[in-house]
């Protein structure tokens, strides 16, 4: 019989627009993120979306640490995604230590974005764009 080493991870979901995302921040020696089996520098190729993703990390006086980060990601496009990511991240740190609330929430990270897209209405070509009038 072979034993399995279990590795405590903590897991937070961050939602934003479509775009949905599970998080699961393991201890380790160094942060590297992974999202959807790819690094996040290959994932995401702006500079501003990695830094949105890192930002809870990189709270002032939030003593962090080092983790592993894993991702899987669905929906909507990529800003939505590193925010989505973003809120995952800052609710598993939350799991992780309840004493960090007041610092995430303080900077932001722990709330959601709740902006989506309106939907179409009847007779209407979007959500409320009209049809162009014409007068004969």
């Amino acid at each position: 019989m072979t034993t399995a080493t279990k590795t405590r991870y903590n897991q937070g979901i961050g939602r934003r627009k479509t775009a949905s995302a599970r998080v699961r921040l393991t201890p380790a020696t160094a942060t590297t993120v992974v999202v959807n089996d790819k690094k996040i520098e290959e994932y995401f190729k702006h500079k501003s979306h990695i830094d949105a993703v890192m930002a809870p990390l990189q709270t002032e006086q939030l003593d962090a640490g080092d983790y592993t980060i894993t991702v899987k990601v669905v929906g909507s496009g990529l800003s939505a995604q590193a925010d989505a990511i973003k809120l995952g991240i800052a609710r598993a740190l939350l799991e992780e230590k309840s004493t960090r609330r007041g610092l995430l929430k303080k900077s932001g990270h722990l709330m959601r974005d709740p902006r989506a897209v309106e939907r179409k209405k009847f007779g209407l070509r979007k959500a409320r764009r009209a049809p162009q009038w014409s007068k004969r």
